[in-house]
């Protein structure tokens, strides 16, 4: 049930993010669970890859080649979906920064009726 929970509350965070980000379009709920579900499976497998080859990288730039590989796996599927569209990386990167920190809202009002 957590799982379901954390999809539903996912592709909310993404269909909020695209209404707030200009450049970012998502034609529904429906689309932004299929989105935000490529988005998990991609950044947990290429992602993972990624991040464990440019570790030493990472480490030095405190984090930021991770959010650039975070922002890389939102465009990957933007170019595997036709509801979900991106007009660049800045705009993927402000999706993913709005996405994160309604994420991070959305939690915190999830756990505390735990």
């Amino acid at each position: 049930m957590g799982i379901i929970l954390e999809i539903l509350l996912t592709g909310l965070a993404m269909l909020l993010g695209a209404y707030l980000v200009p450049g970012v379009q998502i034609d529904g709920f429906g689309s932004a669970i299929i989105a935000a579900i490529l988005i998990a499976v991609v950044n947990g497998t290429i992602g993972f890859i990624l991040r464990i080859l440019t570790l030493p990288l990472n480490f030095l730039t405190l984090g930021l080649v991770s959010f650039i590989i975070t922002v890389l796996m939102i465009l990957l599927v933007d170019s595997m979906m036709t509801g979900f569209n991106t007009s660049g990386f800045f705009s993927a990167a402000l999706l993913a920064i709005v996405v994160a920190l309604i994420q991070m809202v959305l939690g915190g009002i999830t756990s505390s009726r735990k």
